[in-house]
């Protein structure tokens, strides 16, 4: 969980880079801008390449600050491919109640419980699989394990 946290904080740092970029680039001067849609989709290929990168080479940063590394399920190296697949996957923490909010007009609050609450059930369901990891790394072929520390 330490981990997630700290790759939440490198990625605020991403999009926040990102997003001044496209703001920048495309003249964007509101959040509510008609071109977010476009900005939105920006930062999911700025993620994706992100993830893909870090992942095919074994570690992003907080991976590697806590000893993780991502495998497939012989314990090889992810190849992009895996990594790509591994990453679409990863948006089921948060495309269901994602995909829930468009048709409802809910207030903030609400959307922090259905947020907070799939994300917490999501997490729960890896104790349904018997290897107990999360059921997308079990649809990637992926794993992390412990990674031994350089000398």
């Amino acid at each position: 969980m330490a981990c997630w946290v700290y790759e939440g904080m490198l990625m605020f740092a991403v999009v926040f880079i990102a997003g001044w970029l496209f703001s920048t680039l495309s003249q964007m001067r509101s959040g509510m801008d008609a071109r977010r849609p476009l900005l939105q989709g920006f930062l999911f290929l700025v993620f994706a390449i992100y993830f893909v990168w870090f992942w095919s080479r074994g570690q992003t940063l907080a991976m590697k600050t806590w000893d993780i590394r991502l495998v497939d399920q012989q314990g090889r190296p992810v190849t992009q491919a895996r990594a790509l697949l591994r990453y679409l996957l990863s948006w089921l923490w948060f495309l269901p109640p994602l995909g829930l909010l468009a048709p409802f007009r809910l207030s903030a609050g609400e959307i922090g419980v259905l947020m907070i609450g799939w994300v917490l059930v999501w997490a729960l369901l890896s104790r349904f699989h018997p290897l107990r990891q999360f059921w997308h790394d079990a649809w990637a072929g992926t794993r992390l394990v412990q990674a031994p520390r350089p000398e």
